[in-house]
């Protein structure tokens, strides 16, 4: 049975105003506390001059390390909504830093909370949010007359083509969770009357959009 978890794919970022004070959201997966804190330091040296850097980081598929700051906001107002937007996507290894350049109207403890959660958002939004699922690679070719009711085949099937190649015959390179592989491989040897056979290339996992099962 796997054990499917969701992260996010690459760092992001996403800026906004509230009442003249810029907020700027960022994210990035991280497996490690120290590259969540190596993030943290990279946004913070980025943004030296800025009010605040308040973040949080999730680390572990059980959530085994949670950590968060509010970078001298006002108590709750700001790390607390960071992280509770990251576990309520059910998000881990991942870290969130909230950037503020405050603009000269107070928002109070409410509009903070609104705007850090916001930023936890965006941030998590602009890093696309994956479902990473034990997956399994497979590589096959087929002749060219074939091209057609395979890629037709292939649309209808729960995979991720990730190349194809052009040569003596069409080199396919597809991804396939673990779940649904016994499934694929029954389908491709009958839409191609056995005549297909893959190739096992790696097993491990790999991200899958969020709206997909």
């Amino acid at each position: 049975m796997e054990s499917a978890y969701k992260t996010v794919r690459e760092e992001g970022s996403f800026q906004f105003i509230i009442n003249k004070s810029r907020f700027i959201g960022y994210a990035a997966p991280c497996k490690t506390e120290e590259e969540a804190l190596a993030f943290l330091k990279k946004i913070r040296e980025k943004h030296k001059d800025a009010s605040h850097n308040c973040y949080a980081y999730v680390i572990g598929q059980n959530a085994g390390i949670a950590r968060y700051s509010d970078d001298g906001e006002p108590s709750g107002t700001a790390g607390m909504p960071i992280i509770e937007v990251i576990k309520a996507r059910n998000v881990v290894d991942v870290c969130v830093v909230v950037t503020r350049y405050f603009g000269g109207i107070l928002l109070g403890a409410g509009g903070l909370v609104r705007a850090y959660a916001e930023g936890s958002k965006v941030a998590l939004d602009a890093a696309q949010v994956v479902v990473m699922h034990e997956t399994h690679r497979f590589a096959f070719d087929a002749e060219y007359s074939s091209v057609g009711k395979i890629d037709y085949w292939l649309k209808s099937q729960p995979v991720q083509v990730n190349d194809r190649e052009f040569g003596a015959d069409v080199t396919y390179d597809v991804s396939v969770k673990q779940g649904d592989a016994e499934g694929f491989l029954q389908g491709l040897t009958e839409v191609s009357m056995g005549k297909i056979e893959p190739i096992l290339l790696e097993k491990g996992y790999q991200p899958w959009t969020e709206t997909e099962n």
